[in-house]
């Protein structure tokens, strides 16, 4: 299953970078992408399983980048 998400309050192009590759490495996450500049994230996952990969993720992204909030 592929969707998108708005990013909310992501400061900038290095920890969105970050966030990427430690999203990537998740088990169940096939692609991401995640763009600074549209503030967004596009992520392919196991559709079985996307709820509790999209808990990992948030966590993921927490530790890059505290203020940074995916909107769901």
């Amino acid at each position: 299953m592929k969707k998108v998400f708005k990013l909310e309050d992501l400061d900038c192009a290095n920890c969105a970078a970050k966030m990427e590759r430690a999203v990537a490495r998740l088990d169940g996450v096939t692609s991401v992408s995640i763009s600074f500049m549209a503030q967004r994230m596009a992520i392919e996952a196991d559709e079985a399983r996307f709820d509790e990969i999209m808990e990992r993720v948030e966590k993921a992204c927490r530790k890059v980048e505290p203020d940074c909030r995916i909107l769901r």
